[in-house]
């Protein structure tokens, strides 16, 4: 039997979830912020995960994301902006490490962006979505949801904000909020489901392969 999660009606009625405050959210810019934020994020181990990317709004148009990629921590959370090339290389090493589990809801197909994006396979990778499923929830969970179950509380998910524009070089307050606390929920619900770390279902994506085209 499918377990239910809670509604939108009901999920409305719920006090906001308590996320991370701007003063605890950082962008790098300089080599050596990246540096730094790259030690707390392999020392902190697991991680809540997630990506951002501008909005495609044409029928064919291809998404050119991701441009933001968030890594969250107990305490707070780094913002990394791809048009940043000086933390290119510390990013390659945070996505490739199976060290560093990153842990949030629908991954897969963030992993075939970032592939495209950077080259790289997304290993270490936790998708909440999978152990819900197992534990019986056969409708994908996404954050909303997971929040609201786990915590009765409400995740605030304002379409304006979503789909707002994630490449620009200055990103505004409420993006910072939204972006950094969709990854933070996702670790607050990892802890929240109390798995031992040698439990959780860990993958690799699959590399992906780019068909090209025949010529006329």
């Amino acid at each position: 039997m499918n377990k239910a999660v809670p509604t939108k009606a009901e999920i409305s009625l719920m006090e906001p979830f308590v996320g991370l405050t701007l003063e605890r959210i950082h962008v790098p810019e300089s080599h050596d912020e990246f540096a730094s934020a790259t030690a707390e994020i392999k020392a902190a181990g697991i991680v809540g995960f997630d990506t951002e990317s501008k909005p495609t709004f044409s029928v064919g148009e291809v998404s050119e994301g991701p441009h933001l990629l968030q890594f969250a921590l107990p305490d707070k959370a780094y913002l990394f902006q791809i048009h940043q090339a000086a933390g290119h290389p510390f990013l390659v090493e945070l996505l490739q490490s199976e060290q560093v589990i990153k842990v949030g809801f629908g991954l897969k197909s963030d992993g075939r962006y970032i592939h495209a994006k950077l080259g790289v396979d997304l290993a270490g990778v936790v998708d909440l979505n999978a152990i819900f499923s197992m534990d019986g929830y056969h409708k994908e969970m996404g954050v909303r949801a997971a929040v609201a179950l786990l915590f009765n509380q409400r995740f605030a998910k304002a379409r304006h904000i979503t789909t707002s524009n994630w490449s620009q070089h200055q990103l505004n307050p409420k993006q910072l909020l939204y972006a950094a606390n969709d990854a933070y929920a996702a670790l607050r619900v990892l802890e929240a489901l109390d798995i031992p770390r040698d439990e959780l279902p860990i993958y690799t994506s699959e590399p992906v392969v780019i068909e090209q085209s025949e010529q006329s």
